[in-house]
């Protein structure tokens, strides 16, 4: 990766690896090979790596105190312009690396000692790692605030009873916020899931070198100590083979990967939503800040939001995509086409926290319909099931069972009639354990406080997990 630009006495620019070659590279090389246009993002982490290599260095004996004190001061100097928007990125320097090592050398002399024993290859591999570090933090914060809000909604819903759903017809009753809490379980997952790429992250590949490290008598230990890369106890976690260490990506595709999990979830999260707010359903009602009109038709509101969400889960797949693809057929260690990582796993943070961030807000602001939700629970098919079990507490076996209700089911077709609403004297030779109490299991109360077993949706365990996610 060593073919970046260099400022030479004479005041021109020349590629570090260019003393070989006779000619510079042709403009579109130098286009198609920059990639300071997206990675400028690092800087912050870039300048962070430099300034532990500085102070290594500096214990170690390669450079003074005084020149580590002034490239420590003109890389403050530099990430105040950029976070300040006032620094000038070339893109004949390729990448944010250079970019900011070569202005800092113009400024301050002993920044020509700053790559000593460093190569772009274990430079990169630090600032993605730090940058992994801080995204998983960042999400995991927009995880927490969207769990945080599912509770809330989970809470003013306990009373709400809706239809469940499997191949999305009727199935059996339960409160909504049972149905909203299956999502903060899986999101639960997806905060394990970021906390194990932040681990996965957190071991440092400076001193890796291009490849094979340095004959120079550094102190990796010493870095991973400055820059944060630590176990619970505060020891240093260094990578242990330097091959691995530059071209290993395993951290993106974890990265991705759960990114892409996020996504699955909120898509699923989102198509829940866009079916109960439609006139076909109506159960909720969703705020007029996360929804849109039609240009034509006027009576329109439609969830963009969810439907957006839907959709962008679908590019987090991708990304992923695009990692494993890219990646598996390389050799080791270091290929050009590895430049490519940054953009997918950058989009899929992006994408990420903003999909999360848009479902926090935007259920803070949906309402339950509690009379479109009651027309569609009373439905009594939906307690079919509960008759199956009234019939194995007579000691019917349970295929048996099922196959009584079925022709109890059978005869509310034919005679067009709720499946409660069956006269007796043609429901009792179906059976003879179908006694005339057989419809008191027509009680949705009743259904779920029957229903109260770890996991399931009665309204004490609702309540206790309710309880149990605001203590956490």
């Amino acid at each position: 990766m060593e073919n970046v630009y260099a400022i030479m006495a004479n005041g021109q620019k020349q590629a570090t690896w260019g003393g070989r070659f006779s000619e510079g590279p042709a403009e579109l090389m130098l286009h198609i090979g920059e990639s300071v246009s997206f990675d400028q993002r690092l800087a912050s982490f870039d300048i962070q790596g430099s300034q532990a290599q500085a102070a290594m260095l500096a214990h170690v004996g390669i450079l003074t105190v005084e020149e580590r004190d002034a490239i420590h001061a003109g890389l403050d100097a530099i990430l105040a312009e950029v976070e300040a928007g006032q620094f000038e990125w070339d893109q004949a320097l390729e990448d944010v690396h250079m970019n900011i090592e070569q202005t800092l050398t113009q400024r301050v002399p002993a920044a020509a000692k700053l790559h000593t024993a460093r190569s772009r290859n274990d430079q990169v591999a630090t600032d993605m790692r730090l940058w992994f570090k801080d995204a998983c933090l960042q999400l995991d914060a927009s995880l927490v605030a969207v769990i945080a809000a599912m509770v809330d909604l989970a809470d003013r819903t306990q009373a709400v009873i809706i239809p469940g759903y499997t191949h999305l017809q009727r199935a059996q009753p339960v409160s909504m916020a049972h149905h909203l809490l299956a999502y903060v379980e899986m999101l639960d997952r997806d905060r394990k899931r970021i906390s194990e790429v932040l681990d996965e992250a957190n071991v440092c590949p400076l001193g890796s070198g291009a490849i094979a490290g340095t004959t120079l008598p550094i102190d990796r230990e010493f870095v991973a100590q400055e820059l944060g890369f630590v176990d619970a106890e505060g020891n240093p976690r260094v990578t242990q083979n330097s091959m691995d260490a530059v071209s290993d990506r395993d951290t993106f595709i974890s990265f991705a990967s759960a990114c892409a999990t996020i996504g699955v979830h909120l898509s699923r999260l989102s198509e829940d939503f866009i079916l109960w707010s439609s006139a076909e359903f109506g159960f909720v009602r969703l705020p007029d800040a996360f929804t849109t009109g039609s240009s034509l038709m006027p009576q329109k509101k439609n969830p963009d939001a969810f439907e957006l969400i839907r959709g962008k889960s679908a590019r987090l797949s991708g990304n992923l995509q695009m990692l494993l693809t890219m990646v598996k057929g390389l050799p080791l260690t270091y290929n050009r086409d590895l430049q490519e990582d940054k953009p997918p796993v950058f989009d899929s943070f992006d994408q990420t926290q903003l999909m999360l961030d848009c479902v926090a807000a935007c259920l803070s602001g949906v309402e339950a319909d509690l009379a479109r939700c009651a027309e569609a629970v009373a439905d009594p098919a939906l307690l079919a099931t509960d008759v199956v079990d009234y019939l194995v507490e007579r000691n019917v076996p349970f295929r048996e069972a099922h196959h009584v209700v079925g022709a109890l089911v059978g005869l509310s077709e034919k005679l067009d009639m709720p499946l409660n609403a069956l006269p007796y004297d043609q429901v009792a030779p179906i059976h003879p354990q179908l006694g005339e109490d057989w419809t008191m299991v027509f009680d949705l109360q009743r259904a779920l406080e029957a229903r109260e077993r770890t996991g399931m949706p009665g309204p004490k365990q609702v309540a206790a997990r309710i309880a149990h996610w605001r203590a956490q």
